[in-house]
């Protein structure tokens, strides 16, 4: 029988393995309908991406980067329980050498010089605040992107969309249940 507070990884090298979660008050992981949906929207970007996961929760964004071949995954959230149990899951998938998990707010590290920039950001903060569009900005205009990163969005889908960075496209979207999500890609070309 599966745990209340599982998330089962959909594809990959560790398709099929549950890992549990704290309980632990707004933590929402991303429903399988909709990361199957992401992932399949990703395909072939994911494999060798530095990824960031930012409100990480549950790990379940982040956890299927890694399992679908993501070279690296930075997992960030506040909750030292939350750390606690990504820490041990990171263990049992084998897979701490690819990952880093660091315990601070998301939003304020956003808003530092980023110390390296990422291919894939999964940005789901928690439904009930306001950080959407403030997290959008400091990710564009702090250096965490790369010139073609491809941005991750989810929020409660009775929101409008906050307005985004002039670089970002809109490449996908999808709803389900209460969260609609999209996936955006940064155009800035080099020159």
């Amino acid at each position: 029988m599966a745990r209340s507070n599982s998330i089962r990884i959909i594809g990959g090298a560790f398709r099929g393995r549950r890992l549990g979660f704290p309980d632990a008050p707004g933590l929402r992981p991303t429903a399988d309908r909709l990361r199957e949906t992401l992932f399949n929207w990703l395909q072939g970007q994911t494999e060798g991406a530095d990824c960031l996961d930012l409100f990480a929760g549950s790990g379940a964004l982040g956890l299927e980067a890694l399992s679908r071949g993501a070279k690296t995954v930075r997992f960030v959230d506040q909750s030292r329980t939350v750390i606690r149990q990504l820490d041990q899951n990171l263990q049992l998938l084998d897979a701490k050498d690819r990952s880093e998990v660091i315990s601070t707010d998301a939003m304020r590290l956003l808003r530092r010089e980023a110390d390296r920039q990422f291919d894939i950001v999964f940005l789901d903060p928690p439904f009930a605040s306001d950080w959407l569009a403030q997290a959008c900005e400091n990710l564009e205009h702090n250096g965490w992107l790369k010139p073609r990163s491809w941005i991750y969005l989810e929020q409660d889908n009775h929101r409008d969309w906050p307005v985004l960075p002039d670089s970002w496209h809109s490449h996908r979207q999808a709803r389900a249940g209460q969260a609609a999500c999209a996936l955006l890609r940064r155009d800035i070309i080099s020159g």
